[in-house]
């Protein structure tokens, strides 16, 4: 049986816990803010060279070209971002991933404490009954490892998909900026 000194403690952790993850969601927060104030002063500043840039060309050829030069870093710095954003979130994530798992192993293990405590404590007459908690607590822990292991796959291929996609995308940008030099250049 719980006592209240244990339920009380048990608060106090859940308490923390949540205090630890709130933390941590306001940390990723605070990178996607100076990751976005980043890229917004950059981003004003390439505007004020671009617009100087663009007053002072002489001919729509010379347009083109600056087009041209200007498209292939934009996509990359698009890009860039994306994995930027990307990565705060997986990062974050991840630390939500490890204080669930470890507040599950810990729930695990106390509450096999407590069937382990009951069987002990048991009638004679109902091993039978208790066998059959032991066995569905097993088959939950293995249902959770299931689960865990495929979310952790999943993960890695969003993740190799994610890196491809970005890659894919820069190299058309390339291919697209290569095409738009040489038609200005013609």
């Amino acid at each position: 049986m719980l006592t209240a000194e244990q339920i009380l403690a048990a608060h106090k952790a859940n308490v923390e816990t949540l205090f630890g993850l709130t933390n941590k969601a306001f940390e990723g927060v605070e990178k996607l803010v100076e990751l976005n104030l980043q890229v917004a002063k950059t981003a004003l500043s390439e505007a004020a060279d671009t617009t100087a840039a663009a007053l002072s060309v002489k001919d729509a050829q010379e347009l083109l070209s600056l087009q041209a030069a200007l498209l292939q870093p934009t996509a990359e710095k698009a890009a860039s971002y994306s994995r930027h954003i990307y990565d705060i979130a997986s990062a974050t994530g991840s630390e939500v991933a490890k204080v669930a798992e470890a507040q599950f192993a810990d729930a695990q293990k106390k509450f096999t404490a407590v069937v382990d405590s009951a069987a002990k404590n048991a009638p004679a007459g109902t091993e039978n009954a208790v066998a059959l908690v032991k066995s569905a607590v097993a088959a939950a822990n293995n249902a959770f490892e299931s689960v865990q292991k495929a979310t952790k796959q999943a993960v890695e291929v969003a993740e190799a998909n994610f890196q491809a996609a970005t890659s894919q995308a820069v190299k058309a940008t390339q291919t697209a900026a290569r095409a738009s030099s040489k038609r200005a250049a013609a």
